[in-house]
């Protein structure tokens, strides 16, 4: 696991994300200099060896400038109706300028459900891995032209995260508007000071962050931050710098000192089936424990025994993701549920003996097998 910024050009594996505020020419549509330019610079980390999974969004920003629109409108059919029509002119730009270098480029559109079910999360998974296979920069967005919210993933620092969770991949380089994240909003604060390199669990990152996203886009430093806490969980490391810095790309990847350099902790590599729960981002309900239940999953990453639990929350189906809730009101974990919400209720607090008495059936002795289970909170 990389630890240090001098271990940085050893990394293979790249997922780099470009934000809206540096693709769009003030409004105007796509800067396609600015484009040809990470093209290039995504061109020589082939040339190194290197695989890399390009997560770009202006669709919707491209749309609003070839249909005229000034501002971003509200109407989620508006969106989704500029989304479509730019979705084209990103894609063909791409081509175009990736075309120049000698490579190829295939367009991925993903929904929260794409990674949601396991059947399909495999599926993009072995999809991505064959077009990197084949030497092809795979173009991953969010399918802005029919997603809801009820299956949005949010926003593109989000899907680069949840990209690096479906690869395995060894670094997320987040390409914005400013050099890094600042102990302070440098907007605000001229005197706020770079953080050069710092934990992405870092408890004080948050608060220093800024949270206020662009006109164009949905996110800001703070879904950057949060996008960078969840690749570390899947043993990744984030770098978030200016993606108009000259050859960016070759000196994040080169190990100098550019941007913020935000690290997992060490041995915070999970599973490949615990990356995959760990990407979920639709709880259907929760489970209350019992302070020993909520030690021994913390502690022991252990199993959640019916006995320790106390009560449930809302209504769900096996099979769905729920948050385990301890004494004090706090999250400490999210797994798999082997029942639904009816026969949960019917378990809380009995011995795993009693199920097939209390059930009709005999099933799990578990209400959360630990293989099925990721801990959230661990102090």
């Amino acid at each position: 696991m990389i630890s240090t910024r001098e271990q940085l050009p050893t990394a293979r594996r790249w997922v780099v994300k470009i934000g809206s505020a540096l693709l769009t020419a003030d409004g105007r549509g796509l800067d396609v200099e600015r484009l040809r330019g990470w093209a290039g610079q995504i061109a020589t980390l082939h040339q190194r060896g290197c695989e890399v999974v390009l997560v770009s969004s202006g669709a919707v920003a491209e749309g609003l400038a070839r249909l005229g629109w000034l501002t971003r409108p509200s109407a989620l059919s508006e969106v989704q109706a500029a989304a479509s029509v730019g979705q084209a002119g990103l894609v063909e730009a791409y081509s175009r300028c990736f075309h120049a270098y000698g490579l190829r480029t295939a367009q991925v559109l993903l929904t929260h459900d794409d990674v949601a079910h396991r059947g399909r999360y495999l599926n993009a998974r072995s999809t991505l891995l064959r077009l990197l296979e084949l030497g092809v920069i795979p173009i991953v967005n969010e399918n802005d032209a029919i997603a809801t919210d009820e299956i949005r993933v949010g926003d593109n620092d989000t899907m680069a995260a949840l990209t690096v969770n479906l690869l395995d991949a060894h670094g997320l380089i987040i390409l914005t508007d400013q050099a890094g994240v600042y102990d302070a909003d440098p907007r605000v604060q001229p005197d706020a000071r770079l953080i050069s390199q710092c934990a992405a669990h870092d408890r004080n990152l948050l608060v220093s962050a800024a949270s206020t996203g662009g006109a164009l886009g949905r996110g800001g430093m703070r879904t950057k931050i949060l996008a960078a806490r969840q690749a570390a969980d899947s043993g990744a490391f984030t770098v978030i710098a200016d993606g108009l810095a000259p050859d960016v790309l070759a000196r994040v990847t080169s190990g100098d000192e550019v941007g913020t350099l935000l690290l997992p902790a060490s041995g915070a590599r999970r599973a490949a089936r615990k990356n995959w729960i760990a990407g979920q981002r639709r709880l259907r309900g929760s489970v209350r424990i019992d302070a020993g239940a909520a030690r021994v999953l913390r502690e022991a990453g252990r199993s959640l025994l019916p006995i320790g639990m106390t009560e449930i929350e809302g209504e769900f189906r096996r099979g769905d993701l729920v948050a385990c809730i301890d004494p004090d009101g706090r999250e400490i974990a999210q797994g798999l549920a082997n029942y639904d919400a009816r026969e949960a209720r019917l378990l809380c607090g009995q011995a795993s003996e009693r199920i097939n008495a209390l059930l009709g059936y005999g099933g799990e002795a578990e209400f959360i097998h630990r293989d099925n289970l990721v801990v959230t909170r661990e102090d």
